[in-house]
């Protein structure tokens, strides 16, 4: 009797284990791969990409020189560009962008191409990292057109 009992939670158990294996995983569980692109020598994206893979993103880097041919490549709108681009799922991250807006972005999914920490704000993740720093993230494409803010910093 005892050996049925164990068979039947064996049973049980497995059943448990491969329907937790099938259920998806939210947004902020998944690893998601992120392509940085940036000029060779700037050090301030390559601290951005390294705080971006502590946040738990899978990172590539590529160094391109061409700058400009990047940030058009990727329908970025000149006011809004910044030093580096990278590519996360179906949106394009211009810059500075601090961890929690890409993770608004990528669990609230919005109908835009994209968001972005214009120029090099100081304090921002890889700009000195300053919790207190005050800037704007702005959405652009889609329903955000050239630009609206999408998430505050600092405030």
């Amino acid at each position: 009797m005892k050996a049925l009992n164990l068979h039947a939670a064996l049973a049980a158990t497995l059943i448990l284990v491969s329907v937790s294996l099938s259920l998806p995983v939210s947004a902020q569980e998944q690893v998601h791969a992120m392509t940085v692109t940036k000029t060779p020598t700037c050090g301030c994206c390559t601290a951005w990409a390294e705080i971006a893979e502590k946040h738990g993103f899978d990172i590539t880097l590529i160094d391109d020189r061409d700058y400009v041919g990047t940030k058009r490549e990727h329908d970025v709108p000149e006011q809004l560009w910044s030093c580096h681009s990278a590519r996360v799922g179906d949106y394009i991250v211009e810059g500075h962008v601090p961890m929690q807006a890409i993770d608004k972005l990528l669990s609230e999914k919005p109908d835009i191409a994209g968001i972005s920490v214009p120029g090099m704000p100081e304090g921002s993740p890889g700009m000195g990292d300053d919790p207190a720093a005050i800037f704007d993230v702005i959405a652009f494409g889609g329903d955000a057109g050239d630009g609206k803010v999408f998430y505050s910093a600092g405030q």
